[in-house]
């Protein structure tokens, strides 16, 4: 124990004090022993610290910062270097307002594109995510801060998130939903780590011990502070139990006071709180910040970073008959609402307060264009306008070419909500096809955080994704349709023809009680590869204004090497993958994964020898029958391509392991064959290992401390009013045009009563919950 002498000065009231905070953001000081409150602040794409006094539910108003783009667009980057940057800018900007730990980055898995937390997210696949992430948080703690990925783990949703119980087999656990969080650990030694809200296979992530004690702490050698998800705490001595240090925010003493009295009944060893104090200490060490010290944040230069990390991660979908780059003097139409008013970032935690936002149609206006006029085009928050449509269209006939800015309006993708489709708004579906009418000559500028059913794309010749690209996505846009920078980025996600066609889309979001994974590992490409099925945009996409070539692969042990070479007009980069696939495998697995890419920038004519190492881990599977990875015996194609359905070069390489005995083809049919749209109980519980827990709620059951208000509305009246009453505030918010204030409502229905005391420091006590809960039981 490294601050023995410090916690023996310590009286049990003071120890147990620290493990929860002071206030929403800040943990407690003891300031007779010089222990210094720190601050935890909202991330990841930008600081989100709120201004004056932090109130207890974290409301104020944030301080500017600047706002990058957010993870699922870094993502598209594939840029390592890029998203370390990123990280140091925002972690320089924390330090600089006396934040010691920011709560970044997010990367849970895209186990369905329909989750409304997704844009905070960098993948579908656990390699990149895990490449990308340990770069964030190696650039953030190279501040001195700590950085704190999240949400460990399964945090697939926003329905219910804070009660469903995630139903995933051992094997799908390791290779999709852990992955990425085992490489930051390994990789970049974060400090800190926030569990998330939700269950896993029975038990809360935060105080789930083979989550926590197995992995992370045993297996994995994490030496850091397990922090809760804000309101994340369910039982806190269970969670002191399994690692969890600190519970975040103020419950104003009531956690405090369950901490000595279960040490007092002989619950709880106070050795356990001891470890976990010395822990804390040595996290605040790492942290702690000289008030003194001034780092100053030149924002001006920030702002130009976030351009170039926005042109960087945008992405070229369509580019027909070369109609981009646009060249100078073109009469060109701007129709749609995002391109003066546009959107950059998602909602919830981390809405960042922008020190700078540069302006679409602003910057079209200054460019070598001939911009001949803009037009709305739609209403942002749907609904018909006839009026909107024919101004529109009747500006797209003015022009030689339309640049049509479409996408989600800021209600479609926020923390505590998940998407409740893949459509676009009709009214923008309407206004495509009415101006496909007038003007063939249709550039779309997609924005939105993921995925989208695209129906249009047949009729438009060109189609940039620019994701939520931050606080420069403006002129970022329109540097990539002149030419001035040559479109880089490419999918890190697969884009379906339509959402039923999402391996997972008729498990999703689950039911009342579970949510279950029966998809198992075939999460995105790994499904739509395996079963041969065709989807509008495939995983590592992506189009650029020059052309590459690859040539002379060669593998020396694990060291695979190539020639890329430009052979186009134009500089660029072009994003080389790695992909493995194993020949007559004996076992189900996914025709082939992601086990390698590299960025390479190239003038015109230029060839560079690319270099990727390989490991033993990346031929491996999980085998829950000797909890570990092995590898099974055989040949193994080596595949480089610029996407996951563009192989360019391919060679075979023996690797020695086992006959593999678990997993076996003809056990599981349907896995085999990634049938898995329809998984028999009976087959899934084979591969879980145990039966499947009941689906949805015991309506005849009392309610309890765990239970929502959700659940209250199959109660007696009482109940039902209460949940009626909120419903009535979210439809009047959403109508009134306040998406956000319509949201945050909508998550009071599913936030568990236990939560309510906390929240509101006591103030509404959980003998008056209970008693509530009383009145709705009868």
């Amino acid at each position: 124990m490294k601050h023995k002498n410090i916690i023996k000065q310590m009286t049990l009231e003071e120890k147990a004090s620290l493990m929860s905070g002071h206030n929403f953001w800040n943990t407690k000081a003891i300031e007779r022993l010089g222990i210094p409150s720190i601050m935890l602040t909202d991330g990841p794409h930008g600081l989100r610290k709120q201004g004056g006094k932090a109130d207890h539910l974290g409301l104020n108003k944030s301080l500017p910062a600047t706002c990058y783009p957010t993870a699922a667009a870094l993502a598209n980057s594939w840029d390592r270097t890029l998203v370390n940057n990123v990280g140091q800018d925002i972690g320089k900007e924390a330090r600089s307002e006396k934040v010691s730990v920011l709560l970044g980055p997010g990367l849970n898995i895209k186990r369905n594109p329909l989750c409304g937390r997704n844009f905070e997210y960098f993948s579908e696949d656990p390699f990149l995510t895990g490449e990308l992430a340990s770069e964030m948080v190696k650039g953030i703690q190279s501040n001195g801060i700590s950085a704190c990925p999240k949400h460990y783990a399964v945090n697939s949703q926003e329905h219910m998130r804070m009660t469903i119980d995630e139903i995933v087999d051992e094997r799908s656990l390791r290779e999709i939903y852990l992955s990425g969080f085992e490489k930051v650990v390994k990789k970049s030694n974060p400090h800190t780590m926030m569990s998330s809200y939700n269950k896993v296979n029975g038990e809360y992530a935060n105080e789930n011990q083979h989550l926590a004690n197995d992995i992370l702490y045993s297996e994995w050698g994490f030496d850091g502070v397990v922090v809760t998800d804000w309101g994340g705490n369910n039982d806190r001595i269970a969670g002191l139990k399994a690692h969890n240090q600190l519970e975040m925010p103020s419950t104003n003493g009531i956690t405090d006071k369950e901490i000595v009295d279960a040490i007092h009944e002989g619950e709880l060893d106070e050795s356990i709180l001891d470890d976990a104090v010395d822990q804390l200490l040595s996290l605040i060490e790492k942290v702690r910040l000289d008030d003194k010290e001034s780092v100053q944040v030149d924002y001006a230069e920030h702002h130009n970073k976030a351009i170039d990390a926005a042109r960087q991660s945008m992405v070229l979908l369509k580019n027909e008959d070369n109609i981009l780059p646009l060249k100078s003097g073109t009469k060109v139409a701007v129709i749609g609402d995002f391109a003066k008013n546009p959107r950059y970032q998602g909602a919830g935690s981390s809405l960042i307060n922008p020190y700078n936002l540069s302006n679409p149609l602003k910057s079209l206006e200054d460019s070598f264009l001939n911009t001949v006029g803009y037009a709305q085009g739609f209403k942002r928050m749907g609904g018909k306008s006839s009026n909107l449509l024919k101004e529109a269209t009747s500006l797209a006939e003015s022009a030689e070419t339309v640049i049509l800015f479409i996408g989600l309006d800021e209600s479609k993708e926020a923390e505590g909500v998940d998407r409740e489709d893949l459509k676009l708004p009709q009214n923008q579906l309407d206004l495509v096809e009415s101006v496909v009418q007038v003007n063939k000559n249709v550039i779309v500028v997609l924005v939105g955080g993921g995925a989208l059913e695209l129906p249009f794309a047949d009729h438009v010749q060109g189609i940039l994704h620019t994701y939520l690209s931050g606080q420069g996505g403006g002129e970022a846009v329109v540097d990539l349709l002149i030419g001035k920078h040559n479109p880089s980025g490419k999918l890190s996600e697969t884009f379906p023809i339509q959402y039923s066609d999402v391996p997972s889309s008729d498990y999703y979001p689950g039911d009342q009680a579970t949510s279950e994974h029966k998809e198992g590992l075939f999460i995105g490409y790994r499904y739509f590869e395996t079963a041969n099925l065709p989807v509008r945009f495939p995983f590592g996409y992506g189009l650029s204004y020059t052309t590459f070539e690859y040539s002379n692969i060669g593998i020396d042990g694990l060291t695979v090497s190539f020639d890329l070479t430009n052979t186009g007009e134009m500089a660029g980069a072009e994003i080389a993958q790695l992909y493995i696939e194993k020949v007559d495998s004996k076992i189900f697995r996914a025709k082939r994964e992601l086990k390698g890419f590299d960025k390479v920038y190239l003038d015109p004519g230029e060839t560079k020898r690319i270099t990727i190492e390989l490991t033993r881990r990346d031929f491996s599977y999980y085998n829950t029958v000797i909890n570990d990875w092995e590898i099974e015996t055989g040949n193994y194609k080596i595949q480089i391509g610029s996407s996951i359905r563009e192989i360019h070069l391919e060679e075979i390489i023996d690797m020695d392991g086992v006959v593999s005995s678990v997993y076996l083809k003809n056990e599981f049919p349907n896995y085999a064959s990634a049938s898995v749209k329809a998984i028999p109980d009976e087959e899934f519980e084979k591969i879980l290992g145990r039966k499947l827990p009941p689906k949805n709620w015991d309506l005849d059951k009392e309610l309890g401390m765990n239970d929502t208000i959700n659940q209250a509305q199959y109660k007696n009246w009482l109940g039902k009013t209460l949940y009626n009453f909120i419903i009535l505030f979210h439809v009047f918010f959403k109508k009134i045009g306040k998406p956000l204030t319509a949201n945050n409502v909508y998550f009071i229905i599913n936030m568990p009563f236990r939560q309510i005391d906390r929240f509101s420091g006591g103030k509404v006590s959980k003998k008056t919950v209970e008693l509530f809960l009383s009145w709705i039981n009868r």
